[in-house]
């Protein structure tokens, strides 16, 4: 009679344990997990999207890893085979020149993990890119640059190629400087990230002070809006008043400096919110088996200027 006993009890513990295990399973293979990678969340506008990209996930009860290489670039390749490796469902790279993954993410897709780019750019393997249509933004604010200074003077170009977006805007630039010959390119600068706030503003006294000229310098062109408020800083402190700086992103201390009459004259805000819904919006989608709507997906911009 004991054993019997015995063997009725272990059976009963054999199936609630068999149980308990096909539920956890269950759980997990609803729950997904998404890691989210950028060598610059430092910069105020790539924190945005990652912010935004990790809140919209959770709220639909989405695992989520952050990853930071602050800065170095060739971290990132070894920091996302750790993520395939962990078996995530999706990849997320912000601010990030996918050319430089490559490899990585083609062994995303031969494991079935998806990679969405937010603020990067669009290459084979990948599921879809959220971004601006950088060559236009581009083109609004050069244009208006350009008209500011009576297509004349001298220029200097503030830029970090790394980064897809900000390549993309300093490409079209070059491109349309080539129909205004009385504008010349004292020089461009790499600016370094992170710290392009105090990178710029840096190397923007030294051109100062080795253009002491008023006329020396006319304008400054800022592939984005950090290296245009350091710019800025420096042109103030050295109290250059007709100097004329420009940017990219809609930064709010760039709007703010914009509005009380600093040398920052013009930006282009880009819809960081909307890129992150569209990359949430779409991943849902794959989650779900449907197809996304295109590879590459823009949310619109705008030129903000004093008036």
């Amino acid at each position: 009679m004991r054993k019997l006993f015995t063997l009725i009890v272990t059976m009963v513990l054999m199936v609630s344990l068999a149980a308990c295990s096909q539920s956890s399973g269950s759980e997990g293979e609803d729950s997904k997990k998404i890691a989210i990678l950028t060598p610059y969340l430092s910069s105020v506008t790539t924190k945005q999207m990652v912010d935004e990209i990790e809140s919209r996930a959770k709220d639909k009860d989405w695992g989520v890893n952050v990853i930071d290489t602050n800065g170095d670039v060739g971290a990132l390749a070894s920091r996302m085979e750790d993520v395939i490796s962990s078996n995530v469902d999706a990849i997320v790279l912000v601010s990030t020149d996918p050319n430089q993954v490559n490899s990585q993410i083609q062994q995303a897709k031969e494991k079935g993990i998806l990679v969405f780019g937010s603020d990067a750019s669009y290459i084979d393997g990948m599921t879809l890119n959220a971004t601006s249509d950088n060559a236009e933004m581009s083109k609004m604010i050069s244009s208006h640059l350009i008209e500011q200074i009576g297509e004349e003077g001298n220029l200097i170009v503030l830029t970090h190629r790394p980064h897809p977006g900000v390549l993309k805007r300093t490409q079209v630039l070059d491109e349309m400087l080539k129909e205004y010959p009385n504008i010349n390119v004292i020089t461009e600068q790499e600016i370094k990230v992170p710290g392009p706030i105090e990178n710029a503003r840096q190397q923007m006294e030294n051109l100062l002070l080795a253009n002491k000229a008023d006329d020396s310098i006319t304008a400054v062109w800022a592939g984005w809006d950090e290296p245009a408020i350091g710019a800025a800083q420096a042109i103030q402190s050295a109290e250059r008043e007709n100097i004329i700086v420009t940017g990219i992103d809609g930064n709010s201390q760039a709007v703010e400096m914009i509005e009380s009459g600093s040398p920052i004259k013009a930006t282009v805000k880009q819809n960081f919110i909307g890129m992150a819904e569209i990359v949430v919006e779409q991943m849902e989608k794959a989650f779900n088996g449907e197809e996304v709507e295109s590879t590459e997906m823009y949310a619109p911009a705008e030129l903000i200027t004093a008036e």
